[in-house]
């Protein structure tokens, strides 16, 4: 069975979404980041990934593949039939990475990393300062479309999905673009979607009790 390392309202979460979507069952496995343990036995985290972060998938064979582009297409390639990634050598399966790295890197790594990490007001000043101009880009892209690749529900829309969620933790008011703000309503409207991100949040309730 696989296995997914996570913590509540991650990154990760990305992940449970789409092994929820593609009907895979998994056994989740609950880490602390602060601590870098496994909720399980308390055990280093960083032996399970010496990178201390989350996702991290253990599939069939016992291999651990990390890093959230890379894990939610091995996911959505498990059962292709769901259709949560173009097929590979399509087109569009280079729009997934496109929207996928974008995620990423502008708005994970460049604007909610350091906002919930960093303590410093001055290392601050510059996320705070792009990440309006960094979600124009998903609000245009967004402004006539239902989805951000094809006509169907993909894996870079669990990506977005949690980032927008985490926006909004951040204090980003993500009203002030419509396109976005109804796009998450549509997105957590998903039976999935919205058991995946109820999961979570009472987990992380029950940890901060």
């Amino acid at each position: 069975m696989l296995q997914l390392y996570f913590s509540p309202m991650a990154c990760s979460l990305a992940s449970r979404i789409a092994l929820m979507e593609a009907g895979l069952d998994a056994r989740y496995h609950l880490v602390h980041l602060a601590t870098k343990t496994v909720a399980d036995d308390d055990s280093d985290f960083r032996g399970i990934s010496p990178k201390g972060a989350v996702p991290v998938l253990v599939l069939e064979n016992g291999e651990r593949l990390t890093e959230c582009a890379a894990v939610l297409q091995y996911i959505a390639d498990l059962n292709p039939e769901r259709g949560l990634a173009p097929r590979p050598g399509e087109a569009d399966r280079y729009r997934l990475q496109e929207w996928l790295s974008f995620t990423g890197a502008e708005i994970h790594k460049a604007f909610l990393f350091p906002t919930f990490w960093y303590k410093d007001e001055g290392s601050l000043a510059k996320p705070r300062a792009r990440i309006a101009q960094t979600l124009s880009v998903p609000a245009a892209h967004l402004a006539d479309r239902e989805f951000l690749v094809g006509d169907s529900f993909t894996v870079a829309d669990a990506h977005l999905t949690w980032a927008l969620l985490l926006l909004r933790a951040a204090g980003v008011d993500i009203a002030q673009w419509p396109s976005l703000s109804a796009y998450l309503e549509r997105m957590r409207a998903r039976p999935m979607v919205r058991e995946a991100i109820a999961t979570e949040t009472a987990l992380r309730k029950a940890m901060a009790a």
